[in-house]
C-alpha cells in the first residue's frame, strides 16, 4: 500500500483507536521496533491542543506497521501538506478529566548502503526551495561556492560540503536539545558549535545553495548501536531525538548522510577527527545509515495543522499550545511526556 493511501485509511478512522495493520514480508535484515509515547498535559488552562509526530513511511527501508492511540478525548492524524509529515493532535482538552494519552506506533527498518531511488519530480522541487532558517542567498550562497570550487558533478559538490562539515563544525554538549538549525545564523555569527539540527542542517542548507536537493529527516533513535556506543539508545529514549540528512544525486538517487554523528563521536568519545576511527566513521557516514533509528518528518519552517503559535522550524518532540503559548517541548518534566522503544523478536 502506498504511504499517502496508508495515511488516508488512518486518518479516515478518526479516534486512531487500533489504526490499520500492515504485514511485512520475512524479509532477511529487516527489523521491527514498538515506539510507545506517554503525554500527560498537567496545564489547567483550557483549551490546549496537542501535535505528537508519528513515523511514516520512507522509501525502501522503512515501513509503519501499525498506528494506535489510547485517549479520552477525540484525536485525529493530520499531515503537514508540503511534507505529507503524519501528526497525532488532540484538541480541546477538558482539565476536568484525565488528559492522558498513550501513542504505540510498529515499525519495520533496515540498514541504508547506498542510493535509494523512487522520487517525483515535484518532491524534487521542494527541496530546492529557500526556507527561513535555510536561505539559498547571501552568506549561504557565498560559503557554498567558496566550499564547491570549480567542482560540478553533483556527487563531487555532496562529498565536499560533507567534508567541510566534518572538519568545521563541533558538537556543544550544552546545547538544548538538537539545536535550532538556522543555517544563516551559524554562518553569520561563526559559531559552528551545536547538535544534530544544527550541523545536518548546515550540510542540508550549503548542499542546497549549491544545487543539490537536499533534505533534513527529523526521528529518534530506538535501539544500541553496532557502530558506536554514542550513536544509540534504547529502552526509555525520551531525550534520544536525532535528525538526519539525506541528499538526492541525479541518475542515483537519495544518499544518506550524517555529518552531525561524525561530530558527536569525536565530543562523546574523547577522540580526535583524524583518529582511525572517526576517519572511518566519515567514510561509513557518507552513504550509509545504521537503522536503530526511525525518522518522523521532512517538515521545515512550517506551521502545524491548526496551530496559533507557528511557524516552528521543526517537528521532532511532542508540541503543545495553552492559551498562554507553547509549552517548553524540550522539558519532559513539565510537559509531562515520555518514549519507550522496544525491539520485536
Amino acid at each position: 500500500m502506498l504511504r499517502r493511501d496508508f495515511l488516508k485509511t488512518l486518518a479516515a478512522t478518526g479516534t486512531l483507536a487500533a489504526l490499520g495493520k500492515r504485514a511485512l514480508a520475512a524479509v532477511p535484515g529487516w527489523r521491527q521496533f514498538e515506539i510507545t509515547y506517554r503525554v500527560t498535559l498537567q496545564s489547567q488552562k483550557t483549551p490546549v491542543r496537542v501535535w505528537i509526530p508519528v513515523p511514516q513511511d520512507a522509501l525502501d527501508y522503512q515501513k509503519v506497521l501499525e498506528l494506535s492511540c489510547r485517549s479520552p478525548v477525540a484525536t485525529s492524524l493530520l499531515w503537514e501538506p508540503a511534507s505529507r509529515a503524519p501528526i497525532v493532535s488532540a484538541a480541546g482538552l477538558d482539565p476536568a478529566i484525565p488528559r492522558e494519552m498513550e501513542i504505540t506506533a510498529r515499525v519495520a527498518t533496515r540498514d541504508r548502503t547506498g542510493y535509494c531511488p523512487d522520487t517525483l519530480p515535484q518532491e524534487l522541487a521542494e527541496y530546492l526551495r529557500a526556507t527561513p532558517s535555510s536561505p539559498t542567498d547571501g552568506i549561504v550562497l557565498a560559503k557554498s561556492r567558496e566550499i564547491v570550487g570549480s567542482r560540478t558533478a553533483a556527487l563531487d559538490k555532496a562529498r565536499v560540503i560533507y567534508d567541510w562539515i566534518v572538519d568545521n563544525t563541533f558538537r556543544r554538549a550544552e546545547t538544548r536539545g538538537c539545536g535550532l538549525g538556522n543555517v544563516a545564523f551559524m554562518l553569520e555569527s561563526g559559531d559552528m558549535g551545536g547538535k544534530c539540527a544544527d550541523i545536518n542542517s548546515l550540510y542540508v542548507g550549503l548542499a542546497r545553495a549549491a544545487g543539490l536537493p537536499p533534505r533534513d529527516f527529523f526521528g529518534i533513535r530506538v535501539a544500541d548501536s553496532a557502530v558506536s556506543k554514542s550513536l544509540g539508545k534504547s529502552g526509555e529514549i525520551t531525550k534520544a531525538q536525532h535528525c538526519r540528512a539525506e541528499v538526492f544525486i541525479e541518475g542515483k538517487g537519495w544518499l544518506p548522510v550524517d555529518p552531525a554523528d561524525v561530530r558527536k563521536v569525536v565530543l562523546e568519545e574523547e577522540l580526535v577527527v583524524d583518529s582511525e576511527k572517526v576517519s572511518a566513521l566519515r567514510e561509513r557516514l557518507f552513504g550509509n545509515w545504521e537503522m536503530n533509528w526511525v525518522g518522523f518528518n521532512y517538515a521545515r519552517d512550517f506551521t502545524l495543522p491548526g496551530q496559533k503559535d507557528g511557524p516552528i522550524g521543526f517537528l521532532m518532540y511532542p508540541y503543545a499550545e495553552t492559551p498562554d503559548g507553547p509549552v517548553d517541548s524540550l522539558d519532559p518534566a513539565s510537559f509531562t511526556y515520555s518514549i519507550f522503544a522496544r525491539e520485536i523478536v
